[in-house]
């Protein structure tokens, strides 16, 4: 399949009422991958409850995160927060020897009363060093939507990334270890490497970075983290993102390239890959070529998403929104979505739900605040959330990432037999 489509693409700009989660949520992911760091939400009670509902976390488990919670004395000025805050992470410390990275995550309530989490992280790290490292970064919904926690949290990281000049590949974005064994058993086999993934399953494990790194970007929302580290020397490898079959082997020939790695031995080491998401794509395929699409901002992963959907799986775009466009990384992939599409940036929910309403879209992906009434009013919805937890890049993840889409169409349809 050609790299070929349009390459300029109107935008409308929206400005208004938004329904999207807080950069709390990336928290969920995060701290899945990072086997070895706690993530201390210092924020309400509110925080908190959305967290445990998000992750799903049994009353036996044993997470690794957690809230110190601000009370009214707290967010009154009447109680000294960072000597509460103080209290809280030895406790944790005491009964948690297992950490060796502590995040501090800022939420709306520490925002407001102006907590400064960034002189409490560097206080608490003098204390504990070197058993523990303390980072912090915001997760406020006044400050971060929904995926934009995980931008936060990597940024934080990468001034203490070790230097290096040695030629390397960064990674850079949290994937399921699924897809990371995947991607490293591709690369290792075309001869490319070091690789390094950033987060690394371990916060311990840092990568190195530095004139000799060539970035990789696995997710489109990492705007801060992407020129922190191309401050730090390294370079951006211009591509699409490894969704579907088609953003996958662009994905991976951009390092390729990178590396020299001749093109006969590069079409002979995806090839098998490619050919299973190809033949699992195709059943389908037929049940989404033809159907229309709407999407709502809400992940930054919608332009990647329209972009699979339109061009591998048929299916014809009314609108893509997106809570933020970054030309820098997502330049790619507008240009390969259809001359014809509307794209638009921010939200302003009223005006696009009634322009969906107006439209009566085969399916429209959502969040989950505005899911439960579009279904109420007979339309075919698809959580946005759903496609950030579920492991969706490469090859081997092509046809489930298009079952997906196909799901909620199928139980619509035997619904109404």
């Amino acid at each position: 399949m050609a790299l070929d489509a349009c390459t300029e693409v109107p935008v409308l700009k929206e400005r208004g009422q938004r329904e999207v989660f807080c950069g709390l949520t990336g928290i969920v992911w995060l701290h899945r991958k990072m086997q070895d760091a706690f993530f201390l939400v210092v924020g309400s009670r509110t925080c908190a409850h959305l967290i445990q509902s998000a992750a799903g976390v049994m009353i036996f488990a044993e997470p690794r995160f957690g809230t110190a919670i601000l009370g009214e004395k707290d967010l009154a000025g009447l109680a000294d927060a960072n000597e509460e805050l103080d209290r809280v992470v030895d406790q944790l410390l005491a009964r948690r020897p297992d950490i060796s990275t502590l995040f501090l995550v800022g939420s709306c309530p520490s925002e407001v009363i102006k907590l400064d989490l960034a002189r409490a992280a560097e206080r608490l790290s003098e204390r504990f060093f070197p058993q523990v490292r303390i980072l912090n970064y915001s997760g406020s919904g006044i400050e971060t939507t929904f995926t934009q926690g995980e931008d936060t949290c990597l940024k934080s990281m990468v001034p203490i990334l070790p230097s290096s000049n040695e030629k390397s590949l960064m990674v850079v974005g949290t994937l399921a270890d699924v897809i990371e064994d995947q991607f490293r058993k591709i690369f290792d086999t075309l001869g490319l490497g070091p690789v390094y993934f950033f987060p690394p399953r371990r916060a311990t494990n840092l990568p190195p970075v530095g004139k000799q790194t060539y970035l990789l970007l696995a997710q489109p929302f990492l705007s801060e983290t992407a020129r922190a580290l191309i401050q730090r020397g390294a370079t951006l490898l211009d591509a699409p993102y490894p969704i579907g079959v088609e953003g996958t082997t662009a994905w991976l020939e951009s390092a390729a390239k990178a590396w020299n790695i001749n093109n006969e031995h590069f079409q002979k080491t995806i090839a098998p890959a490619k050919e299973r998401a190809q033949i699992g794509l195709e059943r389908y395929r037929q049940s989404l070529a033809g159907k229309s699409l709407f999407l709502f901002p809400d992940s930054q992963l919608e332009i990647p998403l329209a972009r699979f959907l339109s061009r591998e799986c048929g299916m014809e775009l009314v609108e893509v929104g997106t809570p933020y466009i970054d030309r820098m990384l997502m330049q790619n992939e507008i240009s390969l979505l259809p001359a014809n599409v509307s794209l638009s940036e921010g939200q302003d929910v009223e005006r696009q739900l009634d322009r969906a309403r107006l439209a009566k879209p085969d399916m429209t992906v959502c969040g989950l605040g505005l899911a439960n009434p579009l279904e109420a009013e007979g339309m075919t919805t698809k959580w946005s959330i759903e496609l950030v937890f579920s492991p969706i890049q490469g090859y081997d993840q092509t046809a489930d990432l298009a079952e997906l889409f196909a799901r909620p169409l199928e139980r619509k349809k035997r619904l109404s037999v």
